[in-house]
């Protein structure tokens, strides 16, 4: 009978595979950088500033990319901005054109079809922006008026199931941006725009904005995380780690405080996915 058992010294001479880099931390530490996806319209979630990429997302994402570094072993990882639109975000990840993409994506159960997701970023809901004004303060105030949302969005669908469920025969206008919607609606070519109330937010804040508000409603709750690649488990830890690490800190008040400070303090529901997402070590 031939004896199988190699012995102790053949062994631990044997290469291993235990620690072996895969997946988006082998691309990462082979090109010396990380590829981020960002929108460039999104404030204050994700936006081009002066020197660059900039918001709330891309400060979280930040943060993942140092502990990428940490895992790839290379101390000062270089982050490459790739700019996305809505409707190409979902394809740039999926086919590797980007290696996380740091916007304003809500998580769903058919977008994990294609893409997975990392633990929750922000929860936000749909809402609506109207002329000062305007006689529409909710999704009743819409009938038969024409209200503009951004095409393949699940603002949109959101919108859709809203209208319905209220009996609301509304006509809706798909637009292919956020600058579009309200341009749209600045114009007089639809009541509104509906999008996340915190994109609404911040669009209104800024000069495009002029003259239009925000309605006090919500029709949806769109929880946000950051899109990676499929079945690249390594991948979404470190993410998941930086994250986790993040809200466990003073760090989440800082940057959130930075970003929506003038709006206030976060809602319950914010504070209960932070309070979620400090997964312990």
């Amino acid at each position: 009978m031939i004896d199988l058992r190699l012995p102790l010294v053949l062994l631990l001479a044997l290469p291993s595979s235990a620690g072996a880099l895969e997946g988006t931390l082998q691309a990462i530490k082979e090109r010396k950088a990380i590829v981020v996806g960002y929108l460039k319209d999104a404030w204050p979630m994700s936006f081009e500033g002066p020197n660059g990429a900039d918001g709330y997302s891309i400060e979280l994402c930040r943060r993942i990319a140092a502990e990428a570094g940490k895992a790839v072993g290379i101390e000062k990882l270089e982050m490459r901005f790739v700019p996305l639109t809505l409707a190409n975000r979902i394809d740039a990840v999926a086919s590797g054109k980007v290696d996380i993409e740091c916007g304003t994506t809500t998580a769903t159960l058919s977008r994990m079809e294609k893409v997975d997701f990392t633990n929750y970023s922000f929860v936000d809901g749909g809402g609506l922006a109207v002329k000062k004004g305007s006689p529409i303060h909710n999704i009743a105030g819409l009938v038969s008026e024409s209200v503009a949302v951004a095409a393949g969005t699940t603002t949109e669908k959101a919108l859709q199931e809203a209208l319905k469920d209220s009996y609301i025969d509304a006509r809706v206008v798909l637009v292919p941006d956020h600058a579009a919607g309200i341009a749209a609606v600045q114009q007089g070519k639809v009541s509104a725009y509906a999008s996340d109330r915190i994109i609404l937010a911040g669009l209104l804040a800024r000069p495009p904005g002029a003259g239009l508000e925000l309605v006090a409603m919500q029709f949806s709750i769109e929880p946000y995380a950051f899109m990676i690649r499929r079945g690249d488990s390594d991948f979404r830890l470190v993410a998941n780690r930086a994250l986790s690490r993040t809200y466990r800190s003073r760090d989440i008040g800082n940057i959130f405080d930075r970003w929506f400070g003038s709006m206030g303090k976060p809602g319950d529901t914010l504070v209960m996915m932070y309070l979620l997402g400090s997964v312990p070590e």
